[in-house]
């Protein structure tokens, strides 16, 4: 148990069950077993799409109002075109995420394995007029974009990468330099999106650049979703890191990328290691097995990182649903679903929209 209020700003849910559980009591285990004062659960386009994660998410939202949640686009079309049907432009979908009570946008386009199918372009004009609404309306977007360099290394990436298909080194993938240069060319034409980078932006080695970020864009910031590789960064230079996180407790949150259908216990031990590095001088086991030593931060500076920066740029609550708008979006993309995938959410909406 967690002895004060924090927040797992960085959730996913990738099916709707499994054997042995569901993802509603999964996730409520970890809120009451980790004392979380709430989570926010970030849509994806998993095996199912975007369009039945975001009504999946948004089910679980309208039962339980006390959570957050940032909605994926489903991009009907790839590589990415002008020509979508009518209606499926990524403003429109936006638009409508907004109206259904989303709390802001999760964006995994940033990542290898999405950006390459979507035509390896993160600033194509579809998703630039996406960001230029975004940014007019403050709307909070927790982004992935690249991933750790040693990805791209075939005598440095691990077994378990290769093995999940993060492998970039083949030559049908933009390298690491071109994809953090779209990246920097994006954030130059947006400076004021309020964005944050998951997974510390793979900068445990260089973070320097990221203060560089931070000076430059006001509404930026980085989240601690593991990454085992800054963890051991971190570690290796803990005096430079306790300082760093002081100086930058405003650009910081944490979050644990628990995806069910994990078992809640693996939530619950990721946010035990988050809390204490953050919270504590205690040193254990963690990530890798490898010694991870609490930095303990203290007062404000804690709480900035444990709960106040994501309240901040989102809200002190979520907002609520508006189950017209769910119900019209589910009954509008259901025809992008498969039979098994309306067989799953059917039962949801009348339970819950009637």
């Amino acid at each position: 148990m967690i002895p004060e209020k924090i927040i797992d700003t960085h959730m996913h849910i990738e099916a709707w069950d499994n054997d042995e559980y569901n993802f509603i009591d999964c996730f409520e285990g970890h809120r009451e077993q980790s004392s979380l004062a709430s989570l926010n659960i970030c849509c994806l386009p998993t095996a199912q799409g975007a369009f039945a994660n975001n009504i999946m998410v948004g089910l679980y939202k309208l039962a339980h109002p006390n959570t957050y949640a940032h909605g994926a686009f489903d991009h009907v079309i790839m590589p990415i075109t002008e020509n979508v049907p009518e209606g499926t432009d990524l403003v429109t979908q936006y638009r409508e995420l907004m109206e259904i009570g989303f709390d802001g946008i999760k964006l995994i386009e940033g990542k290898p394995t999405a950006l390459k199918p979507l035509g390896n372009n993160l600033n194509h004009p579809a998703l630039d007029r996406v960001y230029t609404e975004m940014e007019k309306d403050g709307t909070h977007i927790v982004f992935h974009i690249k991933d750790p360099e040693t990805f791209w290394d075939i005598s440095k990436v691990e077994p378990w990468c290769i093995e999940n298909g993060w492998f970039y080194g083949d030559g049908t993938y933009l390298s690491y330099e071109e994809i953090e240069k779209q990246a920097y060319a994006l954030l130059e034409a947006h400076p004021n999106l309020k964005v944050t980078l998951a997974h510390f932006f793979f900068y445990g080695e260089c973070p320097e650049r990221l203060e560089a970020l931070f000076e430059k864009y006001p509404n930026l910031c980085v989240d601690l979703t593991p990454g085992c590789e800054m963890y051991h960064s971190f570690e290796a230079n803990h005096d430079y890191y306790k300082d760093f996180f002081r100086r930058n407790s405003e650009r910081v949150m944490l979050g644990t990328d628990g995806t069910f259908p994990w078992a809640t216990k693996g939530h619950v031990w990721c946010m035990d290691v988050l809390y204490r590095f953050i919270a504590t001088s205690d040193a254990r086991k963690a990530f890798d097995d490898a010694i991870l030593t609490g930095i303990n931060i203290d007062g404000a500076e804690k709480e900035n990182i444990l709960w106040r920066n994501f309240e901040r740029r989102v809200g002190a609550k979520p907002k609520p649903i508006n189950k017209e708008a769910l119900k019209a979006y589910y009954e509008k993309y259901k025809k992008y679903m498969s039979e098994d995938t309306i067989a799953h959410i059917e039962p949801h909406i009348k339970m819950y929209l009637g």
